[in-house]
């Protein structure tokens, strides 16, 4: 049987959505080759006619959800600047809605052990992802004494990644809330006091 033009690209986009599912739910020593491919509906052989190792499917992985997603946290904080966009930023991410949701939630608690783990070319992925985001909130919030805007950047989604980490891990306890609400009460810190953020505006069409 011949295939069209985009049918192998079909099937690879099939396997990286199978893939993160299963990461999602397992982990990445719970996601076999084999499980990946029966949850795609392929066989096993056909894994490496896309992907030369498990870590490339990994690396793959990763850069295919931080690309899907990071608009959906990003989507409508175009016009902010500051505070603003940084309490947006903070409120979306350090949410119950995306603690609980393992569907369509962050990915990044489900892997980030294995990637401390993982080949150079997984840990690259997320490196390289990673800065796509920090640029864009070093070009929305402003440097402060002592911190350039780089690291507040850096250290705004270290805390978020680490923090979702350890909500999740402890989901089925009340300190998960409050692991949720004791970060987003230190990044909005302003004299003590978090900062009442207006909606995001939409922009014109």
């Amino acid at each position: 049987m011949r295939y069209g033009p985009g049918h192998k690209q079909a099937t690879h986009e099939r396997i990286l959505a199978a893939a993160e599912s299963l990461f999602r739910r397992e982990g990445f020593a719970g996601a076999s080759v084999e499980r990946v491919m029966k949850a795609a509906g392929l066989t096993v052989g056909g894994f490496y006619v896309h992907f030369a190792s498990k870590d490339t499917l990994l690396a793959e992985s990763v850069r295919a959800f931080m690309r899907k997603t990071g608009p959906r946290w990003l989507g409508g904080l175009e016009d902010l600047r500051g505070r603003e966009w940084l309490g947006h930023f903070v409120r979306r991410y350090l949410s119950r809605q995306n603690r609980d949701n393992l569907e369509s939630g962050c990915l990044m608690p489900s892997v980030l052990s294995d990637l401390t783990r993982a080949s150079p070319e997984a840990q690259a992925a997320l490196a390289e992802e990673l800065e796509v985001l920090v640029a864009e909130a070093v070009a929305r919030v402003p440097a402060e004494a002592g911190v350039t805007a780089r690291q507040r950047a850096l250290s705004t989604l270290a805390l978020c990644f680490g923090t979702m980490t350890l909500a999740r891990a402890t989901s089925s306890h009340p300190l998960s809330d409050e692991l949720l609400e004791a970060a987003r009460a230190l990044l909005l810190a302003e004299g003590g006091t978090e900062p009442q953020v207006s909606a995001p505006k939409k922009k014109s069409r």
